[in-house]
């Protein structure tokens, strides 16, 4: 069984949207990791941990790469919904539904591993507060403010 996961994920395109794939290529620097893997085949041949994952949204075919692991962290962006910019909670699995039909909760994906494979990690959810969402691969003044707090938090968690 492979220790950590970071899971980022978010639209790069969308400006704060992709702030989740800022972090992780900045966690790749700090640690000396190769680039994060834009899909679960790039980590099969990564030996040290944490592994690295930019996807574009959380999808039920995830719950067998989550677990694998003993510790997974989610790494996304928010809109306003909590009042901390930089938001860190504990999860455990539970059907949350969304109001998208597209988008899937971390707390989702943990239940449909425990479900499916008898196993859920330990999971963390880092939310970072987001103030642009149009077309652009920047991000915006504000939400890149907090990149390097966010980096500094889940560092922690991984040491921890």
């Amino acid at each position: 069984m492979t220790q950590i996961l970071i899971v980022g994920y978010g639209n790069p395109d969308r400006e704060d949207d992709g702030v989740a794939w800022h972090i992780l290529a900045r966690l790749a620097q700090r640690l000396s990791l190769p680039a994060p893997a834009g899909d679960a085949e790039g980590l099969a041949h990564l030996e040290t941990s944490p592994h690295l994952l930019c996807l574009l949204q959380l999808n039920p075919e995830l719950a067998e790469l989550v677990a694998e692991y003993e510790r997974v962290c989610f790494v996304d962006a928010h809109t306003g919904a909590y009042t901390e910019d930089i938001r860190c909670e504990t999860i455990e699995g539970a059907y949350l539904p969304s109001p998208f039909t597209h988008h899937m909760t971390p707390p989702t994906l943990l239940m449909l591993a425990q479900t499916l494979y008898a196993r859920a990690p330990r999971a963390l959810v880092v939310s970072v507060r987001g103030y642009q969402f149009g077309f652009s691969d920047q991000l915006s003044p504000a939400t890149a403010a907090l990149t390097e707090a966010a980096v500094q938090q889940i560092l922690t968690w991984v040491q921890g």
